[in-house]
C-alpha cells in the first residue's frame, strides 16, 4: 500500500514501503574491528513526569535493547549521550543504567563500556549552571566517584567530556593536571572521549581552546602522559580528516573509536596506514546490518564491505543534520517502528523534538535499507503517526 509522507514544504509525496527487510547472513563474533553501538534507554509512557524531572525508565525494554544488540556481535556503549545522558537521564538515572545493564552483559557474556562523567554537578535540566563557583577538585570528585562505580561493576570505563569541567578549566593546564589524575586512578585503560559542540554547545573550547590544533596538541599530551591506561579514543567531531590525522599520532597500541556518523564507513574501513574501531549512535537502529557489514570485512572484502555499510550514510545524515544532539529522537523513532519498544515516548519529552517531515524522511530511508524485521508493523505505525498529525490518507 502506498503512504503519503509529508514533505519539508508543506505538501506529501507517495511512498511505497518495501516488502522484505534486510536479513544479516551471519552470527559469527567480530574479529577485525572492535564495535560498539551507543544505546538508546527507553522511557516508562506511564510515568507523571516533567520534562526537568528524574527520567522514568522502562527497564525491561531498555535491557531488551541491549540483549539485541548484544546477539548481533556489537558491544554497548552505556549511559552515554545517545542515552539522552545529560539531556533527560540524570546521574541517579545514569548509575541505575550502568548497574543493570552491566550486570545484564555479565549474564550474558556481551561487551560493555559505561560513561564516566561529571553530572552530579549539573541542575536539574542536565546544564552546568556553576561556573566561577566549582572548583575543579570538585569536578575530579565527581569524576572519581563515576569511575569507581563504573569499574566496580566491571565494566570498561569511558571518561566522557565534562560540561562543568569545559565552564571551570582555566586552560589546558587544568585539562592535563585533571585528567592525568584520573588515569592515575584507573584500574583499567580506559576509553577518552571527544565530543564537539556540534554535540554539546557546552562543550565548546574543551581541552582548553575553541582551535582544534591547540586542542588536538593537548588531547594528545593526556594520552602520551599516561599511554599504557589509555586504551583508546573516540573522537566525535564529525571530521574525517582531522580523526586521521590524529589516529595516526596515536601511540602503539592505542586505538581510534571513530564516533563520526557522517564519514563511518570510511574511516572503519582505514588505509594502508591505519584504520578506526566504532563507537557510535547511529550502530544502535543500524545494529545487525553494521555487524554483518564488519564481519564481511572480516574476510577481507573491502569493496562488498562498503557495498553494504555506504548507502547507511544517507540516513546517517540525516538523522544528525543540525542541530545534531537531538538526532536521539530519530534513533528511538526507528526503534518503535523497529518493534524494539512499544511506544514513541522520550525521556525528558524529547519525541517532540524533531519535526513530522523529518520522522517521515527517517521513516523512509530506513525503510530503504530493510531496517524494520517487520515491515508491516513499521507501516501501521508510521500511519498511526500521521494520523495524529492530521496527514490526510
Amino acid at each position: 500500500m502506498t503512504l503519503l509522507l509529508p514533505t519539508e514544504n508543506g505538501g506529501t509525496r507517495a511512498y511505497v514501503p518495501r516488502t522484505e527487510p534486510f536479513r544479516p547472513s551471519g552470527s559469527a563474533p567480530l574479529a577485525s574491528r572492535t564495535v560498539f553501538s551507543a544505546a538508546h534507554v527507553v522511557a516508562d509512557p506511564y510515568a507523571d513526569t516533567s520534562p526537568d524531572g528524574p527520567a522514568a525508565v522502562d527497564w525491561d525494554a531498555t535491557l531488551a535493547f541491549r540483549r539485541h544488540l548484544w546477539s548481533h556481535g556489537l558491544g554497548v556503549a552505556e549511559a552515554m549521550d545517545t542515552a539522552q545522558r545529560g539531556m533527560g537521564l540524570d546521574w541517579a538515572g545514569a548509575a541505575e543504567l550502568i548497574r543493570r545493564s552491566a550486570a545484564e552483559a555479565k549474564a550474558v557474556g556481551g561487551r560493555i563500556a559505561c560513561g564516566v562523567g561529571t553530572d552530579q554537578l549539573t541542575g536539574p535540566g542536565g546544564h552546568f549552571d556553576k561556573a566561577g563557583q566549582t572548583a575543579l577538585s570538585e569536578v575530579l570528585g565527581a569524576y572519581e566517584e563515576q569511575l569507581a562505580l563504573v569499574e566496580g561493576t566491571g565494566a570498561q570505563a569511558i571518561l566522557m567530556a565534562s560540561r562543568a569541567l569545559a565552564a571551570t578549566a582555566r586552560g589546558p593546564e587544568d585539562y592535563l593536571a585533571l585528567y592525568r589524575r584520573l588515569l592515575r586512578q584507573a584500574a583499567e585503560p580506559v576509553i577518552l572521549h571527544w565530543l564537539g559542540p556540534m554535540f554539546d554547545p557546552a562543550l565548546t573550547g574543551y581541552w582548553g581552546s575553541t582551535d582544534l590544533d591547540a586542542a588536538t596538541e593537548t588531547f594528545l599530551e593526556v594520552i602520551a602522559a599516561h599511554p599504557d591506561k589509555v586504551d583508546g579514543v573516540k573522537i566525535s567531531l564529525l571530521d574525517a580528516d582531522r580523526e586521521i590525522a590524529l589516529r595516526r599520532r596515536l601511540p602503539q597500541g592505542v586505538r581510534c573509536y571513530t564516533g563520526d556518523d557522517f564519514h563511518y564507513p570510511e574511516l572503519i574501513a582505514g588505509d594502508a596506514r591505519g584504520f578506526s574501531h566504532a563507537l557510535l549512535g547511529i550502530f544502535d537502529p543500524l545494529g545487525p546490518l553494521a555487524a554483518d557489514a564488519v564481519r564481511v570485512l572480516d574476510t577481507g572484502d573491502m569493496e562488498a564491505f562498503r557495498k553494504l555499510l555506504d548507502p547507511t550514510v544517507e540516513l546517517s545524515r540525516h538523522l544528525f543534520e543540525a542541530p545534531t544532539r537531538f538526532y536521539k529522537t530519530g534513533v528511538v523513532f526507528l526503534a518503535w517502528l523497529a518493534g524494539h519498544q512499544r511506544h514513541f515516548t522520550m525521556v525528558g519529552g524529547l519525541q517532540s523534538a524533531r519535526s513530522l517531515p523529518h520522522l517521515a524522511r527517517a521513516y523512509e530511508l530506513a525503510d530503504g535499507l530493510g531496517l524494520f524485521p517487520e515491515p508491516d508493523l513499521a507501516e501501521a505505525r508510521m500511519r498511526s503517526l500521521l494520523d495524529v498529525y492530521g496527514v490526510a490518507r
